[in-house]
């Protein structure tokens, strides 16, 4: 049940309701829902007290000297249909500042739901990446703490004698990270940049930075006889490996 009011409250319908923008059946629901639900019932009453606010706030005033123009022509045409222009003027007035304020509270409103969606699709997108991360740590913790466990020292080959990693390789869990504690030092316009082949296709796992934290663990993805490499390539990495660059290997 609880699920059922806040997709309710999740949707724009209470908005719509109070802008006269509902369909009969919708008009019903909501009403329903403001009658049975006391969470629906207190959202209705902020959102109807915020509109209220925002249209004393935001309400148009007619412009200055408007209605003594008005009552001077009027007085032009009779004192005996005086009472009755009067009341026709003090209607019209009433319209248009209504009229005003409705509009632009209606634009109000509308830029204040673009926002509020705006600010709900940042937070599931922090919540996302929250998620990620701590899955992140939890597998790492799994990876390092487990028996299962295989630890391969990886070295650099010639080009690069004093890169320095250790992968770790647990085929129970599937998971695989690699910790590159070392990297040589390497002119301005190369970088280093980690690679992996799974099912034969080539997976651009990006830039390893010279100053990364030496305690990091990258995550490799995990498959059967799987390969990794790691590859000299131009700055700010390249879309496929250079072969004749490569200067590790990762077997798992």
């Amino acid at each position: 049940m609880k699920e059922k009011i806040h997709h309710f409250l999740e949707s724009d319908l209470l908005e719509k309701y109070l802008l006269g923008e509902t369909t009969t059946l919708e008009t019903t629901q909501v009403e329903r829902y403001i009658a049975m639900y006391p969470e629906v019932r207190k959202a209705y009453d902020e959102l109807q007290d915020n509109l209220e606010a925002y249209v004393k706030l935001h309400a148009i005033k007619a412009p200055e000297g408007l209605k003594e123009s008005i009552l001077h022509k009027v007085k032009k045409q009779g004192k005996g249909n005086f009472k009755f222009y009067k009341m026709a003027i003090a209607a019209s007035l009433i319209a248009m500042i209504f009229g005003g304020a409705t509009f632009f509270f209606y634009n109000q409103n509308q830029d204040l739901i673009e926002k509020n969606t705006i600010v709900n699709n940042k937070i599931k997108d922090l919540e996302m990446d929250m998620r990620v991360q701590l899955e992140d740590l939890r597998n790492q913790y799994i990876v390092l703490n487990n028996p299962n466990t295989k630890r391969l020292d990886v070295r650099g080959n010639k080009k690069a004698k004093e890169l320095k990693a250790l992968a770790y390789i647990n085929p129970v869990k599937k998971l695989s990270y690699i910790n590159v504690s070392h990297l040589p030092q390497l002119p301005e316009d190369q970088c280093f940049q980690m690679w992996a082949e799974v099912n034969g296709k080539m997976v651009n796992l990006g830039v390893i930075k010279q100053f990364d934290d030496k305690e990091q663990l990258l995550a490799l993805p995990y498959a059967d006889q799987a390969v990794g490499y790691i590859t000299i390539e131009p700055r700010g990495g390249n879309a496929a490996p250079t072969v004749e660059n490569i200067v590790a290997n990762i077997n798992y």
